[in-house]
């Protein structure tokens, strides 16, 4: 693939990630982790081996969104990184839309996915801010 191809293949996969996100669709979030997956913050780490797992890690984000009225997810790519031939350092920072219409300052990610036959999938997230 070329850069332009890789670009517009991350941002597919981040618009299907956010919109499952918002919309609280938790078998399309699962479907978006390779397993065993793990997310990293500041102060806990957790990983998942099941997409059952997965789903429930985010039980309750969809009604985090839906209190603060949230209903689009826009990922910003700030850089890709390759590490190998199918690894792949995405540095995110989220944008959200409000059922006003207006934005919503998220928060940035770094997403390591690795790249299968069927497309991106997230092996690790950090929380960066």
């Amino acid at each position: 693939m070329n850069a332009s191809t890789d670009l517009d293949t991350l941002a597919d996969f981040f618009d299907r990630y956010g919109v499952a996100l918002t919309s609280g669709d938790l078998p399309a979030i699962a479907g978006c982790y390779a397993l065993p997956g793990l997310v990293v913050a500041d102060t806990y780490s957790f990983s998942f081996t099941s997409p059952a797992a997965v789903a429930l890690s985010f039980v309750g984000a969809a009604p985090d969104y839906q209190d603060r009225e949230l209903i689009a997810a826009h990922a910003r790519i700030e850089d890709v990184q390759q590490v190998s031939a199918l690894l792949t350092l995405v540095a995110v920072e989220w944008e959200f839309l409000d059922s006003q219409g207006q934005a919503v300052p998220g928060e940035r990610y770094h997403y390591l996915l690795r790249i299968s036959d069927e497309g991106p999938v997230i092996c690790t997230v950090v929380r960066t801010g």
